[in-house]
């Protein structure tokens, strides 16, 4: 199986380069390619195949798009090559961006429920269904606060599955987001 992420951010964020990382910890460099990367290629290096091709103008064959309007849960019994997701920072509410940029595709579409996930959780929670596991038994944790300093956190309103009693988050983006000051 090969999870494609497609870039749809004018950049390669610092964010972005962190889900990717723990994306390709989850699934595997061998696994796993990132398309429509348009600059910062040499930073992919290394987690996985890079293309500047979007997914948009490539012949995949059994490819699913994830997506949260698909009308079907992914479910183990899918027999599908790849898997394509939107490589987005996440807005809430969720405005589309996925739908919008691939609103040409003819091929089949699977949600992971209602509910916006991370790029790296959706890919984790599809890896974990192709592998057998049963969507409906997963344990997931909605909005998840992050404390950043004494007195100041920040929370992030996606859903995130729960691995031995923990959000799957990135330790290195709990690290990135003490240090920034963005927020």
């Amino acid at each position: 199986m090969k999870f494609i992420i497609e870039h749809l951010e004018p950049e390669l964020y610092d964010w972005c380069l962190i889900e990717y990382r723990h994306i390709s910890k989850a699934v595997g460099k061998d696994n796993l390619i990132f398309t429509n990367i348009k600059k910062g290629k040499d930073k992919l290096a290394g987690l996985g195949e890079v293309k500047e091709e979007s997914v948009n103008n490539m012949n995949l064959k059994n490819a699913c798009l994830m997506e949260m309007d698909g009308k079907q849960t992914l479910s183990s019994k899918d027999k599908f090559d790849s898997l394509v997701f939107g490589g987005i920072l996440g807005d809430h509410p969720p405005q589309g961006r996925t739908l919008k940029h691939f609103k040409n595709w003819k091929g089949d579409k699977r949600n992971l429920g209602t509910e916006q996930m991370s790029t790296d959780n959706a890919v984790m929670v599809s890896k974990l269904i192709v592998d057998g596991a049963d969507f409906s038994k997963l344990k997931f944790q909605d909005e998840i606060e992050i404390p950043i300093e004494e007195g100041q956190s920040v929370i992030f309103p996606f859903r995130y599955l729960i691995i031995n009693r923990k959000p799957f988050i990135s330790e290195e983006l709990i690290e990135y987001l003490k240090k920034t000051e963005e927020f």
